[in-house]
């Protein structure tokens, strides 16, 4: 939806002036005293000398028993496929992880009654613990750090977390693997691009390696994949569903860890992959960060939208507690490959699970892939602006959803399912950014039916609905916010994924 925005073109850098013309509507403080023409650019280098000479003292690469040397990673990065297709076996154990649910949700309770702290006169209220060290902060009293989960649901959060890192490992070793340096370039990638996608690759061994650590010996491996995509446009575009939620997902839940430890470095790693988020958005063609804020999500959402891909395990993998929620389809969903995305038939996607990229084999009169025109061009680039959004308020969404009892996940040993207390569906409940919004389902048959795109800010002039950003099907609107977000669980119906921009 992300469609305009104030942009400074490189023709205007030949053009400083002591007082400039607003280039940002409403900002009138510039101050550009200064004079300064850049030079013309007449002569390139063409011949390249020897290294250059600086003072150096001679070194080697730490490994072994040295003291700088690095930690073992838990395995090698494969470098071929591993992708074999869905599963074709007989689960031998079947549904999540558990013991004995005390309740059937988890009530609503007031605020916390210690969370009284205010600071009305900007001083601090309370003695330091040390010089220039305020009073408060969690894992600040000196005790030695320990890297390791505190509780189940530290557990099964990282091992939800490993899960994901795992497949992301393959993932961009396998789109290397199965298409030749020329498939890259046709879809506008170049050799160093695919150097940017084997280093992310080696970023995923280091952090499936760390959360390993974190969780210790019942860790989880690396398992096998069933991939939706046949086209390197499909495969960058999965990778940037597949980043989304995995990004999301921990966002979600890592403020709620016991551990602080694990939640710090945790934060150092998903940095990194939102990040990779930002760059396969820019490989397909796609503005790379058109949210104010990145969104959380729960860990179930995360669960559902990851386990349709994983094909089956090793035997006595680790199995997870999460939820499976049913898929939400969302029928007319944007085809990132039009130049004009509103024009999308129904289902222009690869498969029928939720975060199964766009169709990218349309008739090439339609497609914005290799369009050299500004507003309506698609291919890879820092940043793409679209004359045409990829959605916009009021648009009409028509949807259609999944009944739950369906095996999913690795060795189809998950089932799909929602929660006792759950009524029929009412509402679409839109999670992006800082916000909560619902819209009403308007039902037309049988797992049918359609709602309208929200119109609202997160503030002034930021829209609520943006980007790559999550949707459920809901019995009511209840009143949540990010973090409390997982009590909408008893009351989600489906899931699904809205790419609106």
């Amino acid at each position: 939806m992300f469609s305009k925005v104030f942009v400074a073109t490189a023709l205007l850098a030949g053009a400083a002036h002591a007082s400039p013309v607003a280039q940002v509507s409403g900002y009138t403080g510039a101050d550009a005293s200064f004079t300064k023409t850049p030079a013309s650019i007449t002569e390139v280098a063409s011949t390249f000398g020897p290294d250059s000479q600086i003072l150096a003292t001679p070194t080697h690469s730490a490994n072994g028993t040295d003291t700088n040397a690095g930690d073992t990673l838990r395995s090698s990065i494969p470098t071929g496929t591993t992708s074999h297709g869905p599963y074709s076996g007989v689960p031998t154990t079947t549904g999540a992880v558990s013991t004995t649910a005390i309740n059937a949700t988890v009530p609503a309770l007031p605020m916390n009654p210690t969370a009284t702290y205010y600071n009305s006169n900007g001083k601090l209220q309370n003695a330091q613990p040390a010089p220039y060290t305020p009073a408060g902060g969690l894992g600040t009293n000196g005790s030695e750090p320990r890297y390791m989960v505190e509780s189940d649901f530290d557990y099964e959060s990282i091992m939800l977390g490993l899960y994901q890192e795992w497949i992301e490992l393959d993932l961009f070793n396998n789109g290397l693997a199965v298409f030749s340096e020329e498939d890259f370039i046709a879809a506008g990638l170049t050799a160093e691009d695919r150097e940017m996608i084997r280093f992310m690759a080696a970023q995923e061994e280091g952090h499936a390696t760390l959360l390993s650590n974190m969780l210790g010996e019942t860790a989880a491996p690396q398992c096998t994949y069933n991939y939706p995509f046949t086209t390197v446009r499909e495969f960058v575009d999965f990778n940037q569903r597949l980043t989304r939620w995995g990004e999301s997902g921990v966002w979600g839940f890592i403020n709620h860890l016991d551990s602080r430890e694990v939640g710090q470095l945790l934060a150092q790693s998903i940095a990194t992959e939102a990040r990779q988020q930002l760059i396969f958005r820019q490989m397909s063609g796609l503005f790379p960060m058109p949210v104010w804020f990145e969104t959380g999500i729960p860990q179930s959402w995360s669960w559902s939208y990851l386990a349709p891909y994983i094909s089956s395990c090793p035997e006595n993998t680790t199995r997870l507690a999460w939820q499976n929620f049913p898929a939400l389809h969302v029928v007319n969903q944007a085809n990132i490959n039009r130049f004009s995305p509103n024009d999308t038939a129904a289902y222009e996607s690869t498969g029928n699970r939720t975060g199964d990229p766009s169709i990218s084999d349309i008739p090439q009169d339609e497609s914005c892939v290799n369009l050299n025109v500004t507003g309506y061009g698609c291919g890879p680039a820092i940043s793409r602006n679209r004359s045409e959004p990829l959605s916009f308020p009021g648009k009409l969404v028509n949807l259609t959803w999944d009944n739950p009892g369906l095996p999913v996940g690795p060795n189809n040993s998950y089932v799909t399912s929602v929660s006792p207390v759950a009524g029929q569906p009412q509402y679409v409940a839109w999670v992006a950014q800082l916000n909560l919004t619902y819209t009403p389902l308007t039902i037309t048959g049988n797992n049918t039916g359609y709602t309208y795109q929200p119109n609202g800010n997160v503030y002034t002039s930021d829209p609520v609905v943006n980007g790559t950003m999550f949707i459920a099907l809901t019995d009511t609107d209840l009143y949540l916010t990010p973090f409390n977000l997982t009590m909408i669980n008893p009351h989600t119906i489906a899931l699904g994924l809205y790419q609106a921009g």
